[in-house]
C-alpha cells in the first residue's frame, strides 16, 4: 500500500514533468482535495493512511489530462471564483480573478441600493450573473449567452449555489433591446483577445477553452463592445450602468466608442497586475 503522503509526493513530482513547481505543487493540492476529498490540513495530518487503489486510479487520470495538456479545472470538473466552486467544462471559460474585481466594482457601485435589475451578456460559468445575484439584496439577474452547452453549466452552477438568476439563450449582435428601459445595471465579460494575439497565449487555453469566447477578429477588436453599448443605450434606465471586461490595448478605443454612444462619466480601470481591464460607463 502506499500512504497518502507517499502518494501526494509522487504526484507533485510527475506534475512537474508538465508544469512550474508551483504550479505543479497548486494542482496535486487541488486533485488531492476535489478528487480525494484531503484538504491541505488532512493531507498532513492524515498523511501515515494508506491511500485506496479507486482514489488512486481516479486522480491519477485526471493527473495524466493536465501532462498531456488539459488545463487543471477541466481535469476536475471544478474552478473556484469569490470562494465558490463552479462547474466547469470546455463549454464555458474558467473564472478568472480579474473577472472577480469586476464583479467588486459592481457590488461597490451599487452598495446600499436594493431591488435592481442586472443584466450579464454572455454569461459562460454564470460567475458573473450569480456571484451578482448572491450579494445584491433582492436583485433581479438575467443573464444571456449564445452557446446552449455554456447555458446547461451556468443553470447547474446557478442551483448548486442556491443564486436566481434568469437565464436565456440569445445572440447579442442580433439581440433586439426590451420596448421600455429596464435594467440598472448591464455587465458584460464579452470575447475581447484578437486573432494575432493567439500566439502569445497559453496552449492550454488555445486548445481547450472555447475559442467563440475569446477570440475577434484583428479587423474588428471592438465588434462585442460595441453592440452591447447600442444595446445597453437602450436597455438601461436612465442613470443606469454600463460595466466591461476589456483587452488592455483598447481602453481608449472603447472609452472614445462609450462617449459616441451617448454614455456618460466613462472609466477606464486597471486590474491589480496594473494592466487596464475594465470600463464603466452610465447612460444619462
Amino acid at each position: 500500500m502506499t500512504t497518502i503522503a507517499e502518494y501526494y509526493k509522487g504526484l507533485r513530482s510527475s506534475l512537474a514533468q508538465a508544469l512550474p513547481k508551483g504550479e505543479a505543487d497548486s494542482a496535486a493540492a487541488i486533485l488531492m482535495e476535489d478528487i480525494g476529498g484531503y484538504t491541505r490540513t488532512t493531507l498532513f495530518a492524515d498523511g501515515d493512511r494508506d491511500i485506496s487503489d479507486f482514489l488512486k486510479g481516479k486522480i491519477d487520470e485526471a493527473a495524466s489530462r493536465i501532462i498531456a495538456g488539459e488545463p487543471v479545472q477541466y481535469a476536475v470538473g471544478r474552478a473556484l471564483f469569490m470562494g465558490n466552486s463552479y462547474i466547469v467544462t470546455p463549454a464555458v471559460l474558467i473564472p478568472r480573478p480579474e473577472t472577480a474585481a469586476l464583479v467588486d466594482m459592481i457590488t461597490d457601485h451599487a452598495a446600499g441600493r436594493s431591488d435592481l435589475r442586472v443584466l450579464d451578456i454572455g454569461t459562460g460559468s454564470g460567475c458573473i450573473a450569480i456571484s451578482l445575484a448572491r450579494a445584491l439584496p433582492f436583485a433581479r439577474v438575467d443573464a444571456v449567452d449564445i452557446s446552449a452547452d455554456a447555458l446547461e453549466i451556468a443553470r447547474l452552477n446557478a442551483g448548486n449555489l442556491k443564486a436566481k438568476v434568469n437565464f436565456r439563450q440569445e445572440n447579442i449582435l442580433k439581440a433586439v433591446p426590451p420596448a421600455m428601459p429596464c435594467y440598472d445595471i448591464i455587465v458584460s465579460n464579452p470575447p475581447y483577445i484578437t486573432d494575432s494575439e493567439k500566439a502569445d497565449m497559453d496552449a492550454r487555453v488555445l486548445d481547450y477553452e472555447p475559442s467563440k469566447a475569446l477570440f475577434v477578429p484583428d479587423s474588428d477588436p471592438l465588434k462585442f463592445y460595441r453592440a452591447i453599448a447600442e444595446y445597453a443605450a437602450k436597455a438601461l434606465v436612465a442613470g443606469g450602468s454600463l460595466y466591461f471586461e476589456i483587452n488592455r490595448s483598447y481602453g481608449s478605443e472603447i472609452e472614445k466608442m462609450l462617449a459616441d454612444k451617448g454614455f456618460a462619466d466613462i472609466e477606464i480601470s486597471r486590474d491589480f497586475r496594473g494592466n487596464t481591464r475594465y470600463a464603466s460607463a452610465r447612460r444619462p
